[in-house]
């Protein structure tokens, strides 16, 4: 394959950064094109662009191994961004913070299918390749070594998606990195009630007669539906109750979601995004890795509910692995806790302290 990469590079202050990223020594922002990227099902693109951004500067050893690459992963329908909010960014990137950009090399990647990466809404419709989580961690991996000529990562962790991401990267490449943590995640099949959520979502986009086979003019009804039912899987009732305790609140809450919402997804990528889960299924290679791995998740999380033995069951397959589930408490969302780093950074403080033990023996 021939590759391109163009890039923008911005050395930003805090305050220019308008999403709030604190004590960035430079925030770099491009898109690495790869040529003839053949998908698991044998679809290719000519030119599949992989948007990016990355904050701080590669350390090397004196072999020339990067040593202080962190690769963050996104959830379905997301973007990189995601990770420079306040509740992220604003507890993990700072000053003396666990992911001080000053010291760690932080890579923030669009998936294939979102954000500002090749997407079916740029032209293709229904057209484009129907690309899987394997086909996007290929995509990534790419990036890495290609694109940005990082050749080894400290920590790979994702949330929600990413966190499935971040299981099938330490199955793939098992010797790329450090450390792997997974949030908000199951190593398993695609199954159960989260299976189950995904397919009426796409059933109430493509079974919608103004989605035309996915060559609408208009977003379709379905996608309304869709999102509806995204808000009662991943929202935390708990936290609902408190910011809208009557009736009127509850109506102008969701109005106001929905709107704002439905304004800014396209059915296509939508389905697309949740359709890529279809052939995720870590469980059968979970001994393949072998760095150290921290699994977290969340007691109120209705995307993996706890308490099904399915961490139980397949947890002791993993050689180095811990499981953390966080109980349900003032602080957490549910599934969004994922990126409420104020709630899990501890466990990642200790989890990093044991990296850099290793490391040094």
């Amino acid at each position: 394959m021939r590759h391109s990469i163009s890039a923008s590079v911005l050395v930003l202050a805090v305050a220019a950064a308008c999403l709030t990223v604190p004590s960035v020594s430079a925030q770099r922002e491009g898109d690495y094109t790869i040529t003839n990227f053949h998908f698991a099902d044998g679809e290719s693109l000519r030119e599949l662009r992989i948007h990016y951004m990355t904050l701080g500067a590669p350390h090397r050893d004196a072999k020339g191994l990067v040593t202080n690459a962190v690769l963050i992963l996104h959830g379905t329908t997301g973007s990189g961004r995601q990770f420079l909010s306040p509740v992220f960014a604003g507890v993990l990137y700072g000053s003396g913070q666990l992911l001080d950009t000053t010291r760690y090399y932080i890579i923030l990647p669009d998936g294939i299918g979102h954000g500002k990466s090749s997407k079916p809404s740029d032209g293709m419709h229904a057209h484009f390749p129907h690309y899987d989580y394997n086909d996007m961690v290929k995509a990534q991996h790419e990036l890495l070594t290609d694109g940005l000529k990082v050749n080894h990562l400290l920590l790979v962790m994702g949330t929600s998606m990413g966190g499935m991401h971040t299981w099938v990267w330490g199955e793939t490449y098992p010797d790329f990195m450090d450390g792997l943590v997974p949030l908000a995640s199951l190593p398993g099949p695609m199954s159960g009630r989260n299976r189950m959520m995904r397919r009426m979502m796409m059933d109430d986009i493509t079974h919608d007669p103004a989605y035309h086979g996915g060559d609408y003019t208009t977003e379709p009804p379905g996608l309304h539906a869709a999102l509806q039912l995204m808000f009662m899987m991943t929202s935390s009732p708990r936290q609902l109750q408190k910011e809208a305790p009557t009736t009127a609140a509850a109506d102008d809450y969701i109005e106001k979601w929905e709107t704002r919402m439905f304004a800014n997804e396209d059915a296509n990528d939508y389905l697309y995004a949740f359709d890529a889960s279809r052939t995720y299924d870590p469980s059968q290679h979970l001994d393949r890795i072998t760095a150290p791995l921290l699994a977290i998740n969340s007691e109120d999380d209705q995307v993996n509910p706890p308490h099904r033995g399915v961490m139980e069951a397949l947890m002791p397959k993993v050689r180095h692995g811990k499981y953390v589930l966080i109980p349900t408490s003032d602080q957490t969302r549910g599934h969004g806790t994922h990126t409420l780093a104020a709630v899990w950074q501890g466990y990642l403080k200790d989890f990093m302290a044991q990296l850099t033990r290793g490391s040094a023996r």
